[in-house]
């Protein structure tokens, strides 16, 4: 019995509720023209979108164009660009280049069949740099010098690496077999030269001249002049010594004459109009060393002539 009611309770609530939500759901107004309300861009941020969309395409495109251009000007390779090519050895460039900035590299070759050259409208320079990045070798090719500032050049022979000329701040070394000077006006050296050897080219004459100051030769086992196929002259404006301190000067030759030297002369006892020419004279020598002729006679008239020692 109490079953029963439960359910008739439950099925009353049912019907209740199932009323109020008809009732309801008569109770609310109907329209007869629903609005929807759009969603998107529209209007003019419509088109300032489609605006920006267009003009990234065509900068897209202009980018693009341009890129394929440099990449066709340039040259670009899967080897390099242009006349640069990279190898396993290293970079290499091929016709002329020019740098506007300082080139830092460890060894620049040629090809085997053309030169290296380097050109600037001012100066080439190669400079050497140590650990610490100091200046230690300098080599400027300028328009009007070519100058070197290290601490010793050396230029070496192509085969056998001979040392042909070297130079320091204490001497410079020459290793050629011959110095060889062809200017017309020889070579000036401002102070003292040493040197086993000098000798002329073959057919021209030596000329060792100082033009405003003397020319000392000293050699301490002595010195030789040899002509073996002409002859030797000595010439001085004043005085010519000939000094020995401990030896002596010994002259070696067929003929050796003395010219132009004072004849002295002497009044013979017995006057003749009819004497021959005087042909054969006397060398005397005055007590100061000077040599003098005199008129030979059956004896020694250099006592007779002696008044030129007088005059010197």
């Amino acid at each position: 019995m109490d079953r029963s009611g439960n359910l008739a309770t439950e099925e009353l609530k049912m019907t209740r509720e199932q009323y109020i939500l008809a009732t309801q759901q008569n109770s609310l107004p109907r329209t007869e023209n629903p609005q929807f309300y759009p969603v998107g861009i529209y209007g003019w941020r419509k088109r300032c979108l489609y605006f920006f969309v267009l003009l990234l395409l065509v900068t897209m495109i202009v980018n693009l164009a341009m890129t394929i251009w440099i990449l066709k000007v340039m040259n670009f390779t899967v080897d390099g660009m242009g006349n640069l090519r990279v190898t396993r050895k290293g970079i290499r460039l091929e016709g002329i280049s020019e740098f506007l900035l300082p080139l830092y590299v460890k060894e620049i070759n040629s090809r085997k069949d053309s030169p290296l050259v380097l050109q600037s409208d001012r100066n080439v320079t190669v400079n050497a740099r140590n650990h610490i990045g100091q200046l230690t070798g300098q080599l400027t090719v300028g328009a009007d010098a070519v100058e070197a500032q290290c601490k010793r050049f050396e230029v070496r022979a192509s085969e056998g690496g001979k040392v042909l000329f070297s130079a320091d701040e204490d001497e410079i070394v020459i290793g050629a077999d011959r110095l060889k000077v062809t200017g017309t006006e020889g070579a000036v050296f401002g102070h003292s030269v040493e040197t086993p050897h000098i000798r002329a080219e073959p057919s021209q004459d030596l000329k060792l001249e100082s033009p405003t100051r003397s020319l000392v030769m000293e050699a301490p086992r002595g010195v030789q002049i040899n002509a073996a196929a002409g002859d030797l002259k000595a010439t001085c404006r004043k005085e010519l010594h000939l000094q020995s301190t401990e030896g002596e000067i010994f002259l070696n030759a067929d003929t050796i004459r003395l010219g132009n030297l004072p004849v002295g002369s002497f009044s013979s006892s017995s006057p003749s109009s009819s004497a021959p020419r005087q042909t054969i004279y006397e060398l005397c020598v005055c007590p100061n060393g000077k040599l003098y002729l005199s008129p030979a006679g059956a004896s020694s008239t250099c006592q007779s002539s002696s008044n030129i020692c007088l005059w010197s």
